[in-house]
């Protein structure tokens, strides 16, 4: 049953996950919880289990233990083709470096989900042409990633991953190799169009700065949930 508009159940929750890469645990009995519409932080240091909590919960890896459910179903058991097909529609995912894809240009990377889906490439390109103008880089549509700034890839890959109307997305360190007025650009444009659509995202920092920008910080040490709050 899905929890759509409810905001008294959580969208997304993971119960005492446990992961384990090579001999190295992690995440230990990890449990956190995403609220319709949440701007959730996840922070701690590096190799606290920030980044692998995020894979978890978006479905990209499965937990060695635990379990993960979005709007009553059960990531960690769906089909890959499932999970492939909520990422291409109900999640979105920005990664640190942006990862555009190098041979297109910014309007084409943001298009990409959309001819995925199905959309003819002229539709595509008109309302990816929108989201770059929302995000302030409209005059970057025909540049490829080479040709971009940091913070305007950045922008670019948040285009991207809210073009099809996600319900969530995720966001590992957004801004980790930006400048601190890019960063705040990027945070401004991302917090904004999130609270403008809906969107819950899952934001997951090592600054402080950046984590101010949520509604709620938890703090992973040791792959477990150390400390939950309101953000500062």
């Amino acid at each position: 049953m899905s929890n759509q508009g409810d905001t008294s159940v959580p969208l997304l929750a993971a119960r005492d996950l446990a992961k384990t890469h090579g001999r190295t645990r992690a995440l230990s009995g990890a449990s956190a919880e995403l609220r319709v519409g949440e701007i959730l932080a996840v922070t701690g240091t590096s190799g606290s289990g920030k980044s692998t909590l995020l894979h978890c919960l978006a479905g990209i890896v499965r937990p060695d233990e635990g379990t993960v459910t979005y709007a009553g179903e059960r990531l960690d058991e769906l089909s890959e083709k499932r999970l492939s097909e909520l990422r291409r529609t109900e999640f979105g995912v920005v990664f640190q470096f942006g990862q555009l894809i190098p041979e297109l240009t910014a309007v084409d990377n943001v298009a990409l989900p959309l001819l995925l889906a199905g959309a003819s490439r002229t539709d595509a390109r008109a309302t990816a042409g929108e989201w770059l103008e929302r995000f302030g880089v409209r005059g970057q549509g025909e540049s490829r990633p080479g040709e971009l700034s940091g913070g305007q890839s950045q922008r670019v890959a948040l285009a991207r991953a809210l073009v099809t109307a996600p319900r969530i997305v995720f966001a590992d360190e957004p801004t980790g190799a930006l400048d601190s007025l890019a960063s705040e650009q990027v945070m401004t444009a991302l917090v904004g169009t999130a609270r403008e659509s809906g969107t819950a995202v899952l934001l997951i920092t090592h600054d402080a700065q950046v984590a101010a920008y949520a509604d709620r910080e938890i703090r992973l040490t040791d792959g477990t949930v150390a400390t939950a709050g309101v953000a500062a």
